[in-house]
C-alpha cells in the first residue's frame, strides 16, 4: 500500500511539474469550473446585449445585403479587413466601426467594469456587423464561436476554451450565443463576448 500511494504522489508531482513547464496554472486546468458561471452569464447579461432592438436591426439589414455572397466574395473582405487592421487606411473596418450599433457593442463593454474585455456580432453568413474593439479578421464563419451558436440554431450556446492574454496576463474565455429574430425567433447571427474570468 505505501509503495502505491508513494508511486501516486511521484506521478502528481510530475504532472505538476509538466503543466508548470508548458506554462499553464490553475486557471487553464479547470476549465470546468467555469462552465456554471459562463452560462448563466450568457444566458442572462450577453442575451439581454444581444437582443438590443438597435444590433438586431443591423444584423436584419447586412443580412440582406451578404446573404447572395458566396465563398469568395467572403474570402475578398475578409482579406481586405485583415490588410486593413496595419493600414492608414481602414474603410471597410471604419464603416464597422462606426454604426451604431458598434457604439452599442462599445458602451456594453465599457459598462462592463472590466468583465467583458471584447464584444462582436456577426451576420448570418459569420461576418462581422458590429463590434467594441477591432477584431483580427472579418469572417468568423469557420470558427467554433461561429458554427457552435449559431449552426446549432436559436438556442446555440458555445464556451470557448480558457486562455491566458499575454498583455494582461488574465485568464479569459469567448461565450457565443444565437441572435435571433425577436418576432419568428429564427436564428439571424451570432455574437461573441470575451470575458475576464478573474471578475466571475
Amino acid at each position: 500500500m505505501m509503495q502505491a500511494s508513494k508511486i501516486t504522489g511521484l506521478q502528481r508531482a510530475a504532472r505538476i511539474v509538466l503543466v508548470l513547464a508548458a506554462g499553464l496554472t490553475a486557471p487553464a486546468m479547470a476549465a470546468d469550473d467555469y462552465t456554471g458561471p459562463l452560462t448563466e452569464l450568457a444566458n442572462s447579461k450577453i442575451k439581454e446585449i444581444a437582443q438590443n432592438p438597435v444590433l438586431v436591426a443591423a444584423i436584419i439589414a447586412q443580412n440582406a445585403v451578404t446573404a447572395s455572397y458566396d465563398q469568395a466574395k467572403i474570402d475578398e473582405l475578409d482579406k481586405q479587413w485583415r490588410a486593413e487592421v496595419d493600414a492608414d487606411a481602414k474603410p471597410l473596418i471604419d464603416a464597422t466601426m462606426g454604426t451604431e450599433a458598434s457604439a452599442y457593442l462599445k458602451k456594453a463593454q465599457d459598462d462592463s467594469a472590466g468583465m467583458f474585455t471584447e464584444i462582436f456580432a456577426m451576420d448570418a453568413k459569420g461576418l462581422n456587423v458590429a463590434q467594441s474593439t477591432v477584431t483580427s479578421d472579418y469572417w468568423q464563419g469557420d470558427e467554433d464561436k461561429f458554427t457552435k451558436s449559431f449552426g446549432a440554431g436559436a438556442a446555440g450556446l458555445h464556451l470557448g476554451e480558457v486562455e491566458q492574454d499575454e498583455s494582461t496576463q488574465t485568464f479569459q474565455s469567448q461565450v457565443s450565443v444565437t441572435i435571433t429574430d425577436p418576432t419568428s425567433g429564427a436564428p439571424i447571427g451570432a455574437i461573441t463576448v470575451g470575458v475576464d474570468l478573474s471578475t466571475l
